[in-house]
Parts: structure tokens; sequence; C-alpha cells
């Protein structure tokens, strides 16, 4: 049997290349467990032969890293190489044909045809199961001034060290990064810490898209803090050189001057083969696979970023590039090929990043997203310590867990903070995947030592308060609400925090009564009105409407306390600030 797999710069994400054909070896060279009864196949996949065709010279990279090398945080540049084609056959036998690139696939009569980069020869390859793993390519606008010297893309090890190799040498002082997605905030982090100005300009109001602009503005919050411009709302219409850098044109404002520029707006699927030899597309022009990573030509495969795949939560088609995903899928063809029945159950989302000093994580999809596919849902944020407030160097993260309404089914998750974040967005991710209601999160048995957690970890915190909602206990009011509240004269607006803290910033027409006075003074509260609360972050508004409730009156309690409050609010000011003057600095 010849076991044929044909790859675009096997990174990270379709490093799935690299793990179904391990994948393979190991089911070959076990096949006696898996393949009882299937005495042929066995024998065939003994003596099969893979092959691999590479268009780069690079079979296994972290790129994930690859921001991180051109930062100096990586300084060994063999570090990014994960396998070489020698190691590779040395252990696996498998033939890497790097600096081959398949020009053509032929279904009809199961053969590529493939073009040696190095000496331009052109040759036909036969195959009995052939694997897809392209991956995708760095999205390239049809923009004016694409592809002049001192624009870049990065997405490969040449990508990287073509970067790396300008830095070292013109020591450029300022870089433009179009774009706000892992990549963008990578490189801008690394970039920063190299000396550099770094201004980000991209078309959406928001960082990150699969996060809330909500919780983006915490994100938005610390790339401000360390330096980053932020110039969001803005078109790239197009580039020039100039005066020995770039200038960046914006639809309706005024240009960017920079000495580099790098784009990071987002990849395409790299699907053009396929779309020549007839495969069924999707998405994108993504090749649409079944749950067995089936194409719809027989005996061909397709994992990584170049394939549709079904959102885990919703059950929508979806393009997802992440490492996690394509690996399973790569497991998922070798068992295949092998004789077995593996499916893959569909991409859920769960990534994390890096954000200076902060760590931003999510899961599932988001409230945003929840809603345009016609969800009922609704939210529950809060500010946990990362572990116990007694113990030393403790810090805060906020949490935003999105649910159902009616059924509680747990939707999605979305953390930010420092320490602690990405143990709790992995639960969450597995809450999720396990099917568990959002109220069955108190009941999760979690790990507790004071360096580590609190006797109520964060996550059931969150399962606390989803109870809480299903119970009738508690009554949220969010912040989309504050323009009705605001106008509306029947309610009472109460601020609960001490009078320090409301002297420092509280929202419009709200009157102050702290917590530990309530009691005292809750005849100043007017009974048979709704009354909105708020504190610092939502735990002791909550205390104050179980007092409130106790006495007859009816309450809400503001869903983020004033801390997210002010964080949003004052992001939002800023960014249509910039968008009306020009600048967001």
């Amino acid at each position: 049997m010849t076991i044929m797999a044909l790859t675009r710069g096997i990174w990270s994400n379709d490093y799935f290349a690299v793990s179904s054909l391990i994948c393979m070896v190991m089911a070959i060279y076990s096949g006696h467990k898996m393949l009882s009864g299937k005495k042929k196949l066995k024998k065939e996949l003994v003596n099969a032969e893979i092959t691999v065709f590479e268009r780069s010279g690079y079979i296994s990279y972290a790129n994930c890293g690859l921001p991180y090398y051109i930062g100096d945080v990586i300084t060994d540049p063999e570090e990014l190489t994960l396998q070489t084609p020698e190691s590779f056959f040395k252990r696996f036998r498998i033939n890497m044909k790097i600096h081959h690139e398949v020009i053509s696939i032929h279904p009809e009569r199961k053969t590529v045809s493939v073009k040696n980069l190095e000496n331009g020869e052109i040759f036909e390859e036969k195959y009995d199961k052939l694997i897809l793993s392209p991956g995708a390519k760095p999205t390239q606008p049809r923009l004016p001034g694409v592809g002049i010297d001192k624009l870049f893309t990065l997405r490969t090890v040449e990508d990287t060290f073509r970067i790396k190799e300008y830095i070292n040498k013109n020591h450029p002082k300022s870089a433009v990064l179009a774009g706000g997605g892992f990549i963008g905030l990578e490189l801008a982090e690394n970039l920063r810490e190299l000396g550099m100005d770094v201004t980000i300009v991209q078309r959406p109001k928001q960082l990150m898209n699969p996060f809330d602009p909500d919780m983006a503005s915490m994100i938005h919050n610390e790339m401000r803090k360390h330096g980053i411009k932020l110039v969001l709302g803005y078109t790239v219409e197009g580039f020039k050189e100039k005066d020995n850098g770039v200038e960046v044109l914006l639809k309706d404002n005024p240009s960017l001057q920079a000495d580099m520029v790098v784009l990071a707006i987002g990849v395409t699927p790299d699907t053009v083969l396929a779309k020549e030899a007839g495969l069924e597309l999707g998405i994108k022009e993504s090749i649409i696979v079944n749950d067995r990573m089936e194409t719809s030509v027989p005996d061909i495969y397709a994992a990584g970023d170049a394939v549709q795949v079904k959102h885990y939560v919703t059950g929508d088609d979806a393009l997802i590039s992440l490492a996690g995903p394509a690996n399973k899928q790569g497991r998922i063809i070798a068992d295949n090929i092998c004789g077995g029945d593996s499916r893959y159950l569909g991409s859920q989302g769960s990534s994390v990043i890096k954000v200076f000093d902060m760590t931003a994580a999510t899961t599932g999809i988001n409230e945003t997203n929840a809603k345009k596919s016609g969800l009922d849902v609704d939210t529950v944020i809060l500010s946990p310590m990362s572990h116990a407030g007694y113990y030393p160097g403790g810090k805060v993260m906020t949490m935003k867990v999105v649910f159902e309404k009616e059924t509680y089914r747990l939707l999605g998750a979305q953390i930010i903070g420092y320490e602690g974040v990405d143990k709790r967005i992995d639960v969450l991710a597995t809450a999720i995947h396990a099917g568990l209601k959002a109220t069955q999160l108190k009941d999760l048995d979690l790990a507790y030592a004071p360096p580590y957690s609190s006797a109520k970890d964060p996550v059931n915190m969150a399962g606390f308060m989803i109870d809480n909602i299903a119970k009738g206990t508690l009554k949220q009011w969010h912040l989309e609400d504050m323009d009705k509240i605001s106008k509306d004269k029947s309610a009472v607006l109460l601020d609960v925090r001490t009078v320090g803290e409301f002297n420092r910033g509280h929202m419009d027409g709200f009157k102050n009564i702290p917590v530990d006075e309530l009691r005292e003074r809750i005849n100043e509260i007017e009974k048979g009105k709704p009354v909105y609360l708020i504190c610092q972050s939502g735990l002791r508004s909550y205390i104050a409407s179980r007092i409130l409730e106790g006495n007859g009156y009816e309450t809400y309690n503001f869903s983020g306390g004033f801390r997210f409050y002010d964080a949003v609010v004052n992001d939002r000011a800023l960014i249509e600030k910039a968008y009306a003057c020009g600048m967001d600095y």
C-alpha cells in the first residue's frame, strides 16, 4: 500500500500531517491489536510506503513559537524545528520529500504530479491513500502596494527568518501590524519588547474576535499599558514606500507611517489543488470532509486549517485554525486508513494567548456568536481571585460564562487574568465537551490549596451564580441595559460600595449606601420600586440584594461589577475618540 501526504509547510496547526504519519506507523507496528481478522490489510500496512511531499524546506516546526523567535525569547533557530527529514526516516521509515511541490492531483488514476523545486523536474507518483494537509495561507488583500519589500507576512519559518534578518540588518524603530488576532498580538508584544514603536490597525473595533467586545476591552487596556497603539475601526486601503519606510493608507483618515509593516489579517484555506481536482468545497473554499475526515473523492482524506468542520457547540459549519483539533484529525485519518472507524466530533475553539503580563483564554462560543446563531442566552461575569485571598500573590481574573436560557446548557466561557486562567478554561472546556449544564459547575470537585485556588474555585463560583439564577435567587442586569434603566424614573439605582470607592468613580444617577449600613438605612429606599444594585465585583451587591429581598424589595444585580463597567466604558470611549480624531494614543 502506498500512503501519500501532501503538505504546504507543516506548522503547529498542520502538524497533524506529522502526527497522522506517526500514528500510521504506530498502527502498523501494533496492527495485531486493531486489525484482528484483517490479515490482508495488516500485511499491506506492514509493507506500506509512506511519502510526504513538502513545498518548503521544513517538515515540522513550532509555528506558535515564531513570534517569540523574532522577539529573542527563543534564540536558537533549531528550537523551532521539531523534526527533520532524516529523523523521520530513521525512526519511522517515512520518506520526507522537501522542496517538492504537488502541482496537480489526478483522482481518476490515483496519481499526483510533483515538481522538484531544486531542479525543476516534474514527475507523477501513484498513491493508494492520499492525505491533503495544505493548511492555510496568509490572507493577502488585493491592495495597492502589497508585495513591497518592507511589507511582511508571518506564517512559515522562512517568513520568520526574513523578518528577523530585516530587523537585525535595518534596526527599524516602528512597525504597523494590520490585524489583531493571535499572531498580530504575539508579534506586537515581541516587537515592543525589542523596543519598537508598535501600532495595530484593523477594521473591527476590537482585537481578538473569539472574545466578546466587553471582554476584549481588558486586552486593549493591557496592550495600551505596554505602549501598543491601537487604531481600531479603520480600513487599510493600500501601502506606499516612503522615506525608507512604509506609508499605510487608511480609508477616510490620515495615513500611518512605519519602518516596516506586517500583514496579520487572517488566513485563507490553501485549496487550489483540491478545487482543481474536483473535491467538494465549503466555507472560503475549504475542503468538505465527513466525520471520518474523508473528502468527496474516494481514498482522499484532508485535515487541519484547510478543512471545514462542525462547531462542537452549535453544530454549524466552521473554520477553526487551531493545533489541537488538527492533531486529532490526523490521528483519526491514520486510524481509518489502518482499518479503524474513528470519528471527529467537531471543534470547540479552545484557545489561550499570552498578552504581556496577562493571559486570555476562551472556549466554546461567545455571547455575540451565540446570539448570531439564534440561541437565547444569558451570561454571568465574575472577578474571583486566582487563589485564596489570604495567601500572598493572588490576582483577580475576570470570567464570563455563556449559557442557554431555560435549558442552562453550557455554551462557552472567556477568562482574562494573570494566574490560573489556563487551568479554569480547561475545566470549562471539559465541562462543555461532557455536556454538563452550567448549573452543574457548582458540583465539580476541584483541587484546593491556598497557593493554587480557593475552597470555592472560580469555576464553582460561576456555577453557584448560575444555579442562583435558575432558582430565582439572583436576577441580573447587564451593561446593555444601562441606558434603559437610567431613564426609568420608577427604578432605584443603588451603589453599595464604600464612600471612598464611590467618590473615586460611579455611574451617574446612583445613590450610595454601603452594604454594611444598608440595614440601618433601609428606609431611605422607596418600596414598590425595582432596585438596581452595583458594587465593585458583584459580591457585595448580591449580599445587599438578599437583604433587600428579605425586606420585600425586588432587586437586580449588575453582572460584572463597577470594575468591569469602568474598564469597558473607558475602552469604548478611547476607541470612539480615536475613531473621531484619527488617533488612539
